[in-house]
């Protein structure tokens, strides 16, 4: 019963292709539209994901700035104290006001100091596996000869490799020895070696001398690492030869000149398996407790994890309500069906008056044009899928993004094409079974 009714209504599709074509065409537009969304929104996600990934969701970074003043003073005017200890606690602040808003600036004292450092790694051992710093020192040019090379000197600590995901090609990366005993060492980026030593000389053990524009450095290089544009932030000028890399000194070293020898942010790496989201809150309520009694600074804490969790959420938002409204048109092609089906049946009155004569019950005749409603909106419904799919992966691949498409999505969107066959054949379908088989055989 069922396979002859699908025989009738491909009989039907094809005696009229060009009306059958225009009723699908809302169903094709609308699930091509979802797909296209789904597929296009998935893959900007995943890219979005993916870039932020480099960066190290497992990184925590810790910025002192003004508190808020919700933050300084309770209820009454009275100073805002938070609780017990925890830390050796950072200057009062009074020092750093200089007039409201955003002109104050922070003392030495209000900084994050090593101390500070220290006694939270060992409040929380297992959560934390080290702890980034870095000291701009700024731009220079290192010479040798008619050789050159634009770089960016850093101050960096151990840990800087782990939460940046430095690759070091040759050499080492800088060690506590060399914080330590202030040494002048190096590490620089592979294109700076391809640049200064352009005949091929192991840049290893060698100095070299950087121009600052107060003074000349000599630093012996102990390491070269993989430069990479993507990751290091950094932008490429008029040419290969133009372009500024990081040259990695030890932080102690790059302190030297500096008025601040504590730290206004540092980066905290956090360790395989913890729970990146809860150990934020809780990092964040011990450096409450630690800043209590200072009325103006206090540290702020921020992850990686968090802002691409918000970042995800706010994709899938707009994801989702763009969807929605171009699901609309499916409703529009639900409309389409059923206003073509309701024309089918006054076209085929007599036929359905000849079968219900010779014994055919309003099951039957109901049956025949919901299948016919169904194959109807299904051919559309895989239609839409197919080109769909097709412009999602184009446009994915046009945004140099993962191109991923959900199974489910999919899945659902043709059943739910075949639904809209259902629910809109539904009353055509009806009205053709309610006939009068006599009246319907006098129907001209």
């Amino acid at each position: 019963m069922i396979w002859e009714n699908i025989v009738l209504a491909l009989a039907s599709l094809r005696a009229n292709k060009m009306r059958a074509l225009l009723t699908m065409l809302g169903i094709i537009i609308g699930i091509t539209s979802v797909i296209a969304i789904v597929t296009i929104g998935n893959a900007m996600t995943a890219s979005v994901s993916s870039n932020m990934s480099s960066f190290g969701t497992n990184n925590i970074t810790v910025m002192v700035r003004e508190k808020s003043e919700k933050q300084r003073t309770m209820p009454g005017g009275m100073m805002m104290m938070t609780g017990g200890g925890g830390g050796a606690p950072p200057g009062s602040g009074e020092k750093g006001m200089r007039g409201s808003g955003n002109t104050s600036e922070p003392q030495d004292s209000d900084l994050i100091s090593e101390e500070m450092i220290t006694k939270m790694e060992q409040t929380f051992p297992g959560e934390i596996a080290g702890a980034s710093l870095s000291e701009s020192v700024g731009s220079a040019t290192a010479k040798d000869g008619d050789l050159d090379a634009n770089v960016i000197i850093t101050g960096t600590n151990t840990d800087y490799q782990l939460a940046n995901d430095l690759e070091i090609l040759e050499g080492r990366y800088i060690s506590d020895k060399d914080i330590e005993n202030y040494r002048n060492v190096a590490v620089v980026s592979d294109k700076f070696v391809e640049n200064m030593f352009q005949d091929g000389t192991d840049p290893l053990s060698k100095v070299v001398k950087v121009y600052t524009d107060s003074k000349i450095e000599l630093y012996t290089i102990i390491g070269v690492y993989k430069y990479d544009e993507s990751t290091m932030g950094q932008q490429s000028t008029s040419s290969e030869e133009d372009v500024s890399t990081s040259l990695y000194i030890p932080v102690s070293i790059a302190k030297l000149d500096s008025d601040q020898k504590n730290y206004q942010s540092i980066t905290v790496i956090a360790s395989s398996g913890t729970d990146v989201l809860t150990f934020s809150d809780d990092l964040q309520t011990y450096l409450d407790n630690v800043y209590r009694t200072n009325t103006v600074w206090g540290a702020k804490v921020n992850s990686m994890e968090s802002a691409l969790e918000s970042i995800t959420s706010t994709l899938n938002t707009i994801k989702a309500a763009i969807a929605f409204i171009a699901g609309i048109s499916l409703l529009v092609g639900g409309i389409g069906v059923m206003n073509i089906m309701l024309v089918s049946v006054t076209e085929r009155t007599r036929e359905i008056g000849t079968r219900k004569a010779l014994g055919a019950k309003n099951f039957h005749i109901r049956l025949q044009f919901v299948t016919e409603a169904v194959i109807i909106s299904g051919i559309g419904g895989l239609i839409g899928i197919i080109i769909g799919t097709t412009v999602g992966a184009i446009v994915s691949v046009t945004l140099n993004a993962p191109v991923t498409i959900s199974l489910l999505v999919t899945i659902i969107s043709f059943l739910f094409s075949m639904a809209i066959g259902v629910f809109f054949g539904y009353y055509p379908a009806n009205k053709a079974a309610k006939l009068d088989p006599i009246e319907a055989l006098r129907y001209e």
